[in-house]
C-alpha cells in the first residue's frame, strides 16, 4: 500500500509544495543573486509539473492520491508563489485573488464531486494550459526584466482566458453534464 503512495511521481508532485519554501527564501531574502536562484527554483517546479504525469504513465504509477495530489499541488504551488510575487510587489493584487479563487472554486467543486459521485475531477487542457501561463508570469516576474514585460503581460491575459475558459468547462460538467442529459465523470 505505502508502495503505490510514495511512487516517483507522487514525490515529485510533493516536491512542488515543498519548493515554496527555498522560493520564500530567495524572493524574501537578500541573498546575492537571489532573483536567478528563485528563478531556477520556478524552473524545477515547472519541470515537476511537466515530469510527474509523464512518469506516473510511463512507470505505471497512476493511482488515485496522484490524481489528487497532482492539481493540489499546482494550486498550493500557483497561489503560493503568488502570494510571495505580491509580498515583494511584483505581481498585482487583483491577479492573486482570481488564481486562489479561481483553484479554490475548482478545489471545492471537486470535494462535492468526490462526495456526490466518487469520482475524482480531473484536469482539463485549459486549466494546464493556465497552470504553464500562470508559471511563466511567475517567472517573469521574479526576474523582474524590463525586456520581458510585454511577454508577461500577455502570460497573464493567456492566463486569465484559460482559467476562465477552465472554470467553465469545470462548471458545465459539474452542474450540466452532458448533452444526453446524464451528468460527465467530471
Amino acid at each position: 500500500m505505502l508502495r503505490r503512495i510514495w511512487t516517483i511521481s507522487n514525490l515529485l508532485s510533493f516536491s512542488r509544495i515543498v519548493l515554496l519554501v527555498p522560493l520564500a527564501f530567495f524572493l524574501l531574502g537578500d541573498a546575492p543573486n537571489s532573483r536567478i536562484w528563485a528563478a531556477a527554483v520556478v524552473l524545477v517546479a515547472g519541470l515537476t509539473d511537466f515530469f510527474d504525469g509523464f512518469v506516473a504513465r510511463r512507470l505505471h504509477q497512476v493511482t488515485d492520491l496522484g490524481k489528487i495530489l497532482d492539481p493540489v499541488a499546482d494550486k498550493i504551488a500557483a497561489g503560493g508563489s503568488a502570494i510571495l510575487l505580491l509580498m515583494i510587489d511584483a505581481i498585482p493584487l487583483w491577479y492573486v485573488v482570481v488564481v486562489i479563487s479561481r483553484d479554490l472554486v475548482i478545489l471545492l467543486g471537486s470535494i462535492y464531486i468526490r462526495s456526490r459521485k466518487n469520482v475524482i475531477a480531473q484536469s482539463n487542457w485549459p486549466g494546464k494550459i493556465a497552470v504553464t501561463a500562470i508559471a511563466v508570469v511567475v517567472l517573469l516576474s521574479v526576474l523582474g526584466y524590463d525586456e520581458t514585460e510585454s511577454i508577461r503581460q500577455l502570460a497573464i491575459w493567456l492566463s486569465l482566458f484559460m482559467m476562465s475558459l477552465s472554470l467553465a468547462l469545470y462548471a458545465q460538467r459539474l452542474f450540466v453534464g452532458t448533452a444526453s442529459g446524464r451528468r460527465s465523470d467530471a
